[in-house]
């Protein structure tokens, strides 16, 4: 199973955009670090870390490049954007990062509840011919789902909210997917023409209402 830590949240209102980090000093053991918008209706933030804006301006839905830091434990802000770092927080954690990790913070349900999901990505190779995929779901009110193809066969089963699956190896092309509730019978959401590239490694995140607005969709990271 993908390895999920969660860190605690303080208020309300997060998501993330992208202003690239300094890279590591040569010779220090660094991790990446990236940040995922899917919380559908909170406004665009900056995320500070240690005290300086590493993500800024970004807006539902999106996701940011990765960005190379030191290994070590990082106090993480999140202002409203514009704001500045020493402005009041409407999440602060520490946040330990490994040596040779790459990790996802995702900002999800709704402006009111908004939490932080923390997962450890594997970004390692897939076999020759193949990509390799996961999926996260991020849609607050849609319930646990499968994803599947057009003829019924399960890709993902069960995925919750604020759950994220196994990665799944699959041969590279274009696929016509399905999102399913759990009793497979009633199609949430058509994913169309998904292209997954050989050696290429992707995130597809359910995000948006299901009974609202902004609409259920999927956003389709690569990760590598």
């Amino acid at each position: 199973m993908n390895r999920v830590l969660w860190i605690g949240v303080v208020g309300i209102g997060w998501c993330g955009g992208c202003v690239p980090m300094t890279d590591a000093p040569p010779n220090t053991a660094s991790a990446r670090l990236r940040v995922v918008h899917a919380s559908p209706d909170a406004p665009a933030v900056d995320v500070c870390v240690e005290g300086q804006v590493a993500f800024a301006d970004a807006a539902f839905p999106g996701t940011t490049d990765y960005a190379e830091l030191e290994a070590g434990t990082y106090a993480i802000r999140v202002t409203q954007s514009g704001a500045g770092c020493g402005s009041a927080a409407v999440i602060s954690a520490d946040l330990p990062l490994e040596a040779d990790e790459d990790v996802t913070v995702v900002a999800l349900n709704e402006l009111s509840e908004i939490e932080p999901l923390v997962l450890i990505d594997d970004n390692t190779a897939p076999t020759s011919g193949n990509a390799k995929v996961r999926f996260v779901h991020a849609g607050p009110d849609a319930p646990t789902v499968d994803i599947t193809l057009t003829d019924g066969t399960t890709l993902f089963d069960d995925v919750s909210f604020k759950e994220a699956s196994d990665y799944l190896e699959v041969p590279a092309g274009t696929y016509d997917l399905q999102v399913r509730d759990e009793t497979g019978a009633n199609v949430v959401l058509a994913l169309d023409d998904v292209g997954l590239g050989a050696g290429r490694i992707y995130t597809v995140f359910a995000v948006g209402f299901l009974t609202g607005e902004p609409a259920l969709d999927a956003l389709v990271a690569e990760d590598n």
